[in-house]
């Protein structure tokens, strides 16, 4: 499972997608995300907003990675 560090107490979920490549912009990040094609911590999430802490595991497209400090 790849590892997202992160610099701060936080990362948004849409930023995140992106840092770890799987998507190539913001807006791209939103579709995916209000499609429902992105899971955190095994359920749907909606919200490109949604703060991600360290533990956190976020899924899409097949590829999982988690987040860490």
């Amino acid at each position: 499972m790849e590892k997202i560090h992160l610099k701060d107490d936080f990362i948004k979920l849409g930023q995140a997608l992106k840092l770890a490549g799987l998507v190539d912009s913001g807006v791209e990040a939103k579709i995916v995300i209000q499609d429902g094609k992105v899971s955190v911590n095994g359920a749907a999430e909606l919200q490109r907003g949604k703060k991600l802490y360290p533990g956190d595991v976020v899924s899409f497209g097949g590829k999982e990675f988690q987040i860490e400090k």
